[in-house]
């Protein structure tokens, strides 16, 4: 898998909101003929993108259990016996490691997740030291560390920042079902945190918790009518881990992920739409169907927090075979 992009290409910068997305549109999109609205996907892709040039991302779990939500998906929530031990935060030196690890092997955003409702101001000081860390590598830094009180982001953007990642995780009227320790509203106060301090905006969701099609729509609904919109759109498939609530949801089909897939891709044209958990389960074929319907950022290691990803040896040969190459920045 080579390293070299195709053409120079610049990582769009935060874009206005320019249509409103109505739920009943985008299942409207959804109804396509799988062919035609993959192939749609495709066009509005190539009119942002280089098709060929995938983003890879690292992410490493640095602090991992013993969080005090109760995400019924989330293997890491104390309310759930799922053999997942609690952990410190670890240290620098292991952070950078794994950081440069990462970098070594083509990555060129660094993610870190720590299992937290939210940080503490002593939390921000040492995680600010390790984003410090990490950017002098020449990496690209993303953090995922829960709900932010006022001038937390401020501060992590100080540190070297690029990315926060705080997904909407399912749609308005879902979300109950999902989460009782918290409220959909407290995700987006987060996000609003986070623009203002002028950091880049990492958030997405995840399919196969039960939801409807509908619902998998008023989800895209909710990224695509953020103004601006996000600039990273994780799109996860439900890992089900036994101890969690849904360790017995009903498998998504592969092609219902690659409609959401595409759907994604059109609402939100110039955000970069991730592969993320559940990519183990799809299939090559599955995957490169994706990829031609827009999504083109992976996460790139063999593990995303706490489950599985598949090996990077595995996805350097399937972006050979499909002659894609690592985005560079």
């Amino acid at each position: 898998m080579s390293t070299q992009t195709l053409t120079p290409y610049q990582a769009p910068k935060p874009h206005p909101q320019t249509q409103y997305w109505r739920v009943c549109q985008l299942e409207e999109l959804f109804a396509l003929p799988f062919l035609d609205l993959v192939f749609r996907a495709a066009q509005v892709h190539r009119e942002h993108f280089n098709p060929r040039e995938i983003q890879l991302s690292s992410l490493l779990s640095i602090k991992t259990g013993g969080c005090p939500e109760d995400c019924s998906y989330c293997p890491q929530s104390a309310h759930y016996d799922t053999g997942v031990a609690k952990e410190q935060l670890l240290s620098v030196e292991d952070i950078v490691e794994k950081a440069q690890i990462a970098k070594d092997r083509g990555a060129s955003r660094f993610c870190m997740g720590a299992a937290w409702r939210g940080p503490k101001p002593r939390d921000i000081e040492k995680v600010a030291q390790i984003i410090r860390a990490v950017k002098d590598l020449g990496l690209e830094t993303c953090g995922t560390f829960g709900l932010l009180d006022e001038g937390m982001a401020e501060d992590l953007k100080a540190a070297g920042l690029d990315y926060y990642n705080h997904n909407l995780d399912t749609a308005p009227e879902k979300y109950g079902d999902i989460i009782s320790t918290r409220e959909h509203e407290d995700r987006l106060d987060t996000l609003g945190k986070v623009r203002q301090a002028g950091l880049k905006v990492c958030c997405g969701g995840i399919i196969g918790m039960n939801e409807s099609r509908k619902e998998r729509a008023a989800l895209i609904a909710s990224l695509a009518n953020l103004d601006p919109q996000p600039e990273s759109v994780p799109i996860n498939q439900l890992v089900k881990v036994p101890g969690t609530p849904l360790e017995h949801a009903e498998d998504l089909d592969w092609t219902e992920f690659v409609r959401t897939i595409a759907v994604a891709r059109i609402a939100l044209p110039q955000s970069y739409v991730r592969l993320s958990a559940g990519r183990s389960s799809l299939t090559e074929a599955a995957q490169a169907m994706c990829f031609l319907a827009g999504a083109n950022s992976i996460f790139y290691g063999d593990k995303l927090l706490v489950t599985p990803n598949p090996e990077e040896d595995g996805d350097k040969l399937l972006m050979d075979k499909l002659d894609l190459v690592a985005e560079t920045f």
